[in-house]
């Protein structure tokens, strides 16, 4: 008896620099590597060019109201994504819906044919959607949209056929603020991606690089902070910042106050950004919370030791002294002294870059995770 067909689905772009994006390709890549049948539906699948103008006005009203914004996004996205499920799933026997959202399980529960079409979600957000948009957008906490988006996520996790979760912490969240949530099987699962190829391309040669969407949830304005600490203690360090959003004006006027301007180069978006990590010496990242953080084990991959505060699930991905440091994200002048002191230290730094590496392969690398994730998703 052949498995069943594995159908990704989620309103995201079928390519791009989120976690998001790397985790359900690099899934895809597996997929395909195994012979399993499988397909990806976004909102794209479904009349594109009607989409494409129908999701444009939101880059005209949106910007004049978060509400809006995030309203006009979901709205559409969703119905594009239901119709483009619908038309799949209605020819489609048994079959697995392995939706990246709560928003594309709902429409995956809606328009799935019948029971033998299952729904597993993967939890990528932060304690809700909502806080992910009030982060990004500043959506406001406790108006209609934001607790529309928290409602709905009450109604459609406990009605699941699993839920994957990307560490300890996200589940522990979940679990907290949905406790209905706890009846529906679970696979507690860190995020992978393949080890980087013998010939990828290496950087600039910058001593930092950091790569991640620039929004304030992701704090990026922790490291130029960090960058003009160390100036001031005559350490002239470079970074190079990967990654594009709606904070990329604020950093750059920042980096200019803090007289740091001439050391960060902001790069914006770059496809398969991981490529641009050899070549540096230091990967840093200053997220507030992160339910993992896939750019880390990238780093891992390629050998960076990491700076890192230890929030959210990141604890789960790199331990302090051993794969990189962790640092306090309240003081950048003591975070300058943990880098300048990594940075001086060449045995230290070729510890954890050795570390790292061996905690990849062991723990993050496709080949050890993806099969345990199709396993799962074939018992649900």
């Amino acid at each position: 008896m052949s498995s069943p067909k594995i159908i990704i689905a989620t309103v995201a772009r079928p390519s791009g620099t989120t976690g998001v994006q790397t985790h359900f390709n690099t899934f895809l890549g597996y997929l395909r590597q195994q012979g399993t049948e499988s397909d990806l539906v976004t909102p794209f699948s479904y009349l594109k060019p009607l989409a494409l103008a129908v999701f444009a006005v939101r880059s005209v009203v949106g910007p004049l109201s978060p509400s809006f914004s995030v309203w006009w996004f979901e709205k559409w996205h969703y119905l594009f994504l239901q119709r483009a499920l619908r038309r799949v799933l209605k020819r489609q026997g048994p079959a697995i819906i392995y939706a990246q959202c709560p928003l594309s399980a709902k429409a995956a529960l809606e328009t799935r044919a019948g029971l033998e079409q299952r729904v597993v979600l993967v939890a990528h957000f932060n304690v809700s959607q909502a806080e992910e948009w009030t982060n990004l957008l500043g959506l406001p906490r406790g108006g209609l949209v934001y607790e529309a988006i928290r409602h709905r996520e009450a109604e459609v996790l406990p009605r699941l056929d699993g839920i994957v979760h990307a560490s300890s912490f996200v589940r522990d969240t979940i679990e907290d603020v949905i406790p209905a949530v706890c009846s529906v099987p679970a696979l507690t699962l860190p995020n992978f991606v393949s080890s980087p190829a013998a010939d990828e391309e290496s950087g600039a040669g910058n001593d930092l690089i950091s790569i991640g969407t620039l929004e304030a949830r992701k704090n990026q304005a922790y490291l130029l902070r960090v960058l003009a600490e160390a100036k001031n203690l005559g350490r002239f360090l470079g970074l190079t910042v990967i990654g594009d959003g709606p904070s990329r004006a604020q950093l750059e006027a920042l980096a200019e106050t803090l007289g740091v301007e001439q050391q960060v180069r902001f790069l914006g978006y770059q496809k398969d950004a991981r490529r641009f990590l050899p070549g540096h010496r230091v990967f840093v990242h200053a997220a507030l919370t992160e339910t993992f953080g896939i750019a880390l084990i990238e780093a891992m991959a390629s050998g960076l030791p990491i700076c890192a505060g230890p929030t959210g699930g990141i604890p789960e991905v790199f331990t302090d002294g051993i794969e990189g440091l962790y640092w306090d994200l309240n003081d950048p002048h003591a975070g300058a002294l943990k880098l300048i002191s990594l940075l001086e230290d060449q045995e230290l730094q070729s510890r954890m870059s050795q570390a790292g590496r061996s905690r990849f392969a062991d723990h993050f690398e496709t080949n050890k995770c993806a099969g345990r994730l199709h396993e799962f998703l074939l018992q649900c």
